[in-house]
């Protein structure tokens, strides 16, 4: 895939998250970093922190407080078992959980970045990167 494409898929995808955002569903990251990278990418709605507290009381506590809840925790090892465990904890808690958006910009990006907080410098870059390559 080419940069171009990989970037326009991002951009839908980012565009995509600050529309479920908007629309109520909340986000849950693993840090603060991870949140801040997501308001700068200008997502506004909720975006709670999992690794706050222990995982079954967040889950819980986000299920009932929320329908809609996306896991975006990072392409590692340990974020993969986190993005598990939550799906489990919040469908038991009869949320609507979308896993599905990690797995899509994991999938775009997992050999250049390996967590949620490089995202947005990630996307600049390619930015930069393809404008760059235009002007010349």
């Amino acid at each position: 895939m080419e940069d171009m494409e990989r970037l326009e898929k991002l951009e839908e995808l980012i565009q995509e998250l600050r529309q479920q955002s908007d629309d109520g569903a909340a986000i849950i990251v693993e840090g603060k970093r991870d949140r801040k990278t997501l308001r700068e990418l200008g997502i506004t709605g909720p975006v709670k922190l999992g690794t706050q507290k222990a995982l079954l009381e967040l889950c819980e506590e986000v299920a009932r407080e929320y329908n809609k809840v996306i896991v975006l925790t990072d392409w590692d090892e340990k974020g993969d078992k986190l993005a598990r465990l939550m799906a489990e904890f919040l469908n038991n808690a009869d949320a609507i959980v979308n896993t599905e958006i990690r797995q899509r910009i994991k999938a775009l990006v997992k050999k250049r970045i390996k967590d949620i907080e490089s995202l947005n410098t990630h996307v600049f870059n390619l930015r930069a990167e393809l404008n760059k390559q235009d002007s010349i």
